[in-house]
Order: structure tokens, then C-alpha cells, then sequence
């Protein structure tokens, strides 16, 4: 997500009728047999509807619908779960005692189908984990030690079991920021085509994984169907989705539009598709191409739709010349790729109850950003805890979502492994770019202190930071304790191998517990604590006890 000039690092449809009722009738039927009760035989009508083989997962484009195997429409809803594609290479919210389960089924329970998965190419390559994770909540998953691709891997595993999709969304080339156009020096045109071939490749025999998104939010300089090769967006996707398809040719192929059309227009990055009608992706499989624009409320940036005196009344139009006309002709699917809203003004609530309905009467799949509660503007789905859900924006997202009953997924057996030390780190909100922190030197005992310590902000965006604590055992004590000062601490959101407190608009205080609580000679203990405050300091003066 990204958004303009303003930095941003922001069903199977039912058979109805005779067949559901037959359907019904089948399963009423199979079950007496099982009890051991004969029940009525089924009519044939009953035999031929049981007859259908499930559907296999893999997805595939009609016209402007996107239907399953067998051949039933249907509506992908997902949401974007990030932090595979930021400095730190994994999802984000794994830093406290949150578990990928715990988040997956959140998301499912909400009545999402799918999860939009962001990536970096830099993530892919890496051989480790850059950001730490809470590898003691998340010891079942095996994780530590493991790269980026392998996180990916297991994310994959347990959105099948969760039953979740994966989209994965080439979001960033490197981790530092989006580019406007496809490739940048650093990450080549063939780099993003070989990774995307290798992960195509990867998941092949995955239909968890439905859709490769090629790039996150073309804009600036990016064109359609025109202008130098350079700068040609359609020609790229069309080159990316071929080589893709070579690999797996089920998969969809999601491309997103520009800022800059044809007809001199500028809309939201990578929301512009007016251009498709003349030129649309062509691939060499067909009914591959899912068309996927972003689209945001005034509050991220004021298009100048918004100060229309017919708004919000005027939104579809808007919706409808630069990409619902896609599907509304026939022309093939639209995936709304991004949209969210904090909710926190008149326009932008006016706005989402306008995009809901647009998606909700014309059938259309969306990806909601975010899941994550640290996306700078919008917010997400759950609160800083990552887990209460955020009431207001899941009730306006109701007349597309369909509410799911609980279920307990069996969380895989650990593999026996070393002492685990959990380490967690947070990355930036989607809305800020990362902040370089100096890491202090290590706080020299003073007073019989139990431990030396160092701290280090690996995270910080605009209202609060997460903040790293190692300390290293100079005797053996039952407790220890590291404290700051912080002018600005408002509220311990979350803490992992510590306890905090605070003095608000002083201090903050972090005492070892749980699996961290005591301390031995030489022992290194890593622990962390998320806190709101409007400004993370910088090398503060530990006190340590």
C-alpha cells in the first residue's frame, strides 16, 4: 500500500433451489447409514448432485467471474497480512505471543477466505529471519533458524489447514520501499521474473496457493500499452504472466493498474485500469487474468472526487470508468486489490459504505488492508493486541463477508529441539519508513546489578515503537530489571519476557518473567515490549538491577 506522494508502508456461490436442497438430502443420508439407520435410498437427482467432485481448489476466470473447478462462481475475500516484505522478512504481530495459527484463524473466523501475502524479492534471497520472532509462542512451527521462504512455506501449510487461500503479492522489490515500476538496479526485470517462476514452481502442487499479484502498485512513471518499453506496464505483466503460467498454469495472474492513464487522468497507485478496454493482458493460457486496482478514502489522500458536491453519490462512476467496467462488460474479473479505512471521518465512513455496496451488487473480489493493527492510516482488522477484533470496520465490511463458526485446527507437534530464546521484533507501520536507532552499548553493572543489558528500538512508527531488551547474567539472581526514561509512554501494549510498567510521560520499567524471569553467569536473556508513546527515544540510559 502506498498512496500517492504520501508514504505508506499503509462464495462459492450457493446452489439454491432443488440443488441445495438435494445436496441436503445426501448428507442427511450418508449420516443414517453411518448410524447404522437404512433412511429413505436418495432419488437420482440426490445421486447425481452427490456425484460432483469436490472442487479442487485451483481457480479459473469466465468472462468477468472468477469460478472453481467446477465451474460455480466465486468470490475471493481476503485480507493482507504483512511484514514478509519489510526489514524484518516475516509477518508482523509474530513478535509477542501471538501464533500463525492464532492470526490465520482470526482471519478466517472474521468470514475472509483468502489472505493476501506480501512479499520482497530481498526476502526471498535472505538466508535468515532478519527480524526476530517469539520462537517460544511460535515453537511449533520450528522456525528458528529457517529463512523468509521457509516462514512462507509454513504460512502456506497452515492457511490449508486453517482452510485459507494464499495470494502472494510481489509487494516491494527490495525491503525499503515500493518502487514505481516493476524492476529497480538492484532487482532487475530478471530477477522478478525468475523469482516469480521459482515460487510458481514451489506451490505447484499447492492449490492453497490461488494467485501470484506481480507488482505491488505501479505508478509515476509506469504506462499501459504505451510509451517506451521501459516504462510499459501491460507489455511487463503480460511477459511476467506467461512465464508464470509456463510453471503453473493454474494459477490466476493478478495484475494491478497505474496512477498515470492513458486519457491524461491520475487516480490512486496502482488503481488506474481505464487503459484495458483498447489493451488488455493477453496471455497464452486463457482465463488466467484477474485485473486488481486499489482504491482509499479522502483520508489517505484528497482525490479530487472527494470535494465533488455530489459525493459520495459519485463514487461509482469514478469506480466504474477506471475499473469496474472490466467486469461489468465481460472483459474479466476485478479483484479489489487494496482498500481500508481507521473509520475516523464522516467522508471516509460515507466512502466505505459506498465501496461495500459497489463490491457487495456487482459480485466483485477484494483484499481488505489490513489485517495488521500497524498500518500507519487505516488501522487493521484487530486491535494492538492482534487479537480483539476492531467491531466498527467488521461491520462495515458484513454485506460481503460471511461470518464463520470457531474451529480448533490441530497445531503441528514440535521437533525436539535446543534451549529456545525468544528474541521478538516488530518492523515500521505500513504508513512510516524505518527509522535507523543506534544500539547503545551495553550498561555496565553498578550496585551488585544482576545483569549488564542493552536496548535497542528495532522498530518504530508514528505513535509507538517496539523495543528490544537483552541482558546478559553477571551472578546468579532471581530477578533483574531494566528501566528508561520516556517522555512521551503512554500505554504497554504488549511484552514478551518481561513485565512492564510505566510512569506515563516519564518511564518505563521492564522486569524478567516467565520463561526470562531468573539469570545465570554468562546467560543471555532477549525479551522485548511494545509501547505507545509518540516518539521512540534514542540511546536513553539504561538503569538495571
Amino acid at each position: 500500500m502506498r498512496i500517492n506522494h504520501l508514504a505508506d508502508t499503509v462464495q462459492v456461490r450457493r446452489r439454491r433451489g432443488a440443488k441445495l436442497a438435494a445436496v441436503t438430502a445426501a448428507a442427511l443420508a450418508g449420516l443414517l447409514a453411518v448410524s447404522g439407520c437404512a433412511g429413505p435410498q436418495p432419488l437420482a437427482a440426490e445421486r447425481a448432485v452427490s456425484a460432483v467432485p469436490a472442487a479442487t481448489g485451483w481457480l479459473h476466470t469466465d468472462g468477468g467471474a472468477i469460478k472453481d473447478s467446477n465451474n460455480n462462481r466465486y468470490t475471493i475475500k481476503a485480507t493482507s497480512w504483512f511484514g514478509l516484505e519489510t526489514p524484518d522478512c516475516v509477518p508482523h504481530g509474530l513478535w509477542g505471543t501471538l501464533t500463525i495459527d492464532e492470526a490465520l484463524a482470526n482471519i478466517k473466523s472474521m468470514g475472509f477466505n483468502t489472505v493476501r501475502l506480501p512479499f520482497s524479492n530481498e526476502c526471498l534471497s535472505a538466508t535468515s529471519i532478519k527480524g526476530s520472532v517469539n520462537y517460544w509462542a511460535n515453537r511449533a512451527y520450528n522456525l528458528e533458524g529457517k529463512r523468509p521462504l521457509d516462514v512462507m512455506d509454513t504460512i502456506v501449510a497452515r492457511a490449508k489447514a486453517n482452510g485459507l487461500q494464499i495470494i502472494l503479492d510481489r509487494h516491494r522489490p527490495t525491503s525499503a520501499d515500493q518502487s514505481p515500476l516493476w524492476y529497480t538496479s538492484a532487482v532487475p526485470e530478471t530477477k522478478w521474473i525468475s523469482d516469480w517462476k521459482m515460487l510458481a514452481d514451489r506451490y505447484k502442487n499447492a492449490p492453497t496457493v490461488i494467485g501470484a499479484d506481480l507488482h505491488n502498485e505501479p505508478y509515476g512513471a509506469a504506462t499501459w500499452g504505451r510509451g517506451a518499453a521501459a516504462t510499459d506496464w501491460q507489455a511487463a505483466a503480460t511477459r511476467a504472466g506467461n512465464a508464470v503460467l509456463a510453471s503453473n498454469p493454474k494459477l490466476l495472474i493478478i495484475v494491478e493498474g497505474i496512477e498515470n492513464q492513458g486519457d491524461g487522468t491520475s487516480t490512486w497507485w496502482g488503481g488506474g485500469l481505464a487503459d484495458v478496454g483498447a489493451k488488455p493482458v493477453v496471455l497464452s493460457t486463457p482465463n488466467r487474468v484477474v485485473y486488481s486496482p486499489h482504491d482509499y478514502p479522502a483520508s489517505l489522500f484528497a482525490q479530487k472526487w472527494f470535494s465533488n458536491p455530489a459525493y459520495p453519490a459519485n463514487l461509482p462512476a469514478v469506480w466504474d470508468k477506471n475499473w469496474g467496467y472490466i467486469q461489468k462488460q465481460g472483459i474479466a474479473p476485478i479483484l479489489l486489490g487494496e482498500f481500508g479505512s481507521a473509520l475516523a471521518t464522516e467522508s471516509d465512513r460515507q466512502w466505505m459504505k459506498s465501496i461495500v455496496s459497489y463490491l457487495a451488487t456487482n459480485k466483485m473480489s477484494y483484499a481488505y488492508w489490513s489485517f495488521n493493527p500497524n498500518s500507519g492510516i487505516t488501522g487493521g482488522l484487530v486491535k494492538s493486541d492482534w487479537r480483539t477484533p476492531e467491531a466498527d470496520k467488521l461491520a462495515a465490511l458484513a454485506p460481503i463477508l460471511t461470518a464463520m463458526p470457531a474451529v480448533t485446527v490441530p497445531v503441528p507437534t514440535p521437533s525436539p529441539t535446543a534451549t529456545v530464546k525468544p528474541s521478538p521484533t516488530a518492523t515500521p507501520s505500513a504508513s512510516s519508513k524505518p527509522t535507523a536507532t543506534p544500539t547503545p552499548k551495553p550498561t555496565a553493572p553498578s550496585g551488585g546489578a544482576a545483569i549488564s543489558a542493552t536496548w535497542k528500538a528495532t522498530s518504530s512508527w508514528n505513535g509507538g515503537y517496539v523495543a528490544s531488551i537483552e541482558a546478559k547474567g553477571l551472578r546468579i539472581g532471581s530477578s533483574w530489571s531494566v528501566s528508561w526514561n520516556d517522555p512521551h509512554v503512554a500505554r504497554v501494549v504488549n511484552s514478551w519476557g518481561v513485565k512492564c510498567t510505566i510512569v506515563p510521560k516519564v518511564s518505563v520499567t521492564c522486569t524478567g518473567s516467565d520463561w526470562a524471569a531468573n539469570i545465570l553467569p554468562g546467560l543471555k536473556r532477549t525479551a522485548g515490549v511494545q509501547l505507545d508513546s509518540l516518539k521512540a527515544p534514542v540511546n536513553p540510559v539504561l538503569t538495571v538491577k
